[in-house]
């Protein structure tokens, strides 16, 4: 198998276990409905360790963009191959999702709430505050492609290494990823939200586009970040891109914290606005 339809292949598997899981819990009618934010964690995290068996041996089963990236930065990764990597995951993820439609096909119309629908695709925010939710995903993706980093440094029992992956997935998503949902990773939550966007799915809403630059932008960050963080600390390489990417994250943490400082007080004068009127 080449190293393209395997990252196909194993980023659609990545989907379907995936995005599966998310439709199980919030699609109506399902067995799995209402099963809760633990079910989908878990299912995510197997959904992961699966796509790692299947195509690992192939590919390396990068599966996702930003650890594409991540690689590529540290030199682990050859950038020649960084664009056919992202292309194949793309259409791995697109063609996941619309195997996820198809599973699913007569709880769409069962199904009212358009935001459950476009969940079962891609990521929103719990709170939407652009800013804010760019850090958590740059968190989410750092710790990811930091821990794949300290993982292959360890020796584990043969075969186990896509388990230890996929626990780590639970880890983040049972952590980190209340805020965003954690998409971690740019191809699974852009390639089915163009499915959602192409598909005819009954009764559906917007795709959501002005919030989906999020996690593409911050896991593509966050990837990179992580990997040569990940150098710098446990192997002494403090390379430039290092220190460019410090600057540019303290950059960031300082915005979304005055963003939310801002919203607090502007929160508060309108409070305060509305007892003067009342007295």
């Amino acid at each position: 198998m080449s190293e393209f339809l395997a990252e196909i292949i194993g980023t659609m598997i990545l989907i379907i276990f995936g995005g599966g899981v998310v439709g199980g819990v919030v699609l109506k009618d399902s067995k799995a409905e209402g099963s809760g934010w633990v079910v989908i964690t878990i299912g995510w995290g197997l959904a992961v360790a699966m796509a790692v068996y299947a195509v690992g041996q192939f590919s390396g089963a990068h599966i996702n963009p930003a650890v594409t990236l991540g690689f590529a930065a540290v030199g682990e990764f050859p950038w020649a191959k960084v664009p056919m990597y992202i292309t194949a995951q793309m259409i791995g993820a697109f063609i996941g999702g619309v195997i996820v439609f198809l599973n699913y096909l007569p709880h769409w119309r069962k199904t009212e709430d358009q935001g459950a629908k476009l969940a079962v695709f891609s990521t929103d925010p719990a709170v939407r505050s652009p800013f804010s939710n760019l850090v958590s995903e740059i968190i989410g993706t750092f710790v990811l492609v930091m821990g794949l980093m300290f993982i292959g440094a360890n020796e584990f029992t043969e075969g186990l290494n896509p388990m230890i992956v996929g626990a780590l997935i639970v880890a983040i998503g049972m952590s980190l990823g209340g805020t965003t949902g954690y998409a971690i990773n740019p191809a699974r939550d852009l390639g089915p939200r163009l499915a959602h966007a192409f598909l005819p799915i009954p009764g559906k809403g917007a795709s959501d586009w002005g919030y989906a630059w999020i996690p593409v932008v911050g896991p593509a960050i966050g990837g990179i970040y992580g990997a040569v963080f990940y150098r710098a600390m446990f192997l002494g390489e403090f390379s430039a891109l290092f220190w460019v990417l410090s600057a540019i994250m303290a950059v960031i943490l300082v915005a979304a914290a005055m963003s939310e400082v801002k919203k607090e007080r502007t929160a508060a004068d309108r409070v305060e606005k509305k007892i003067g009127q009342v007295n």
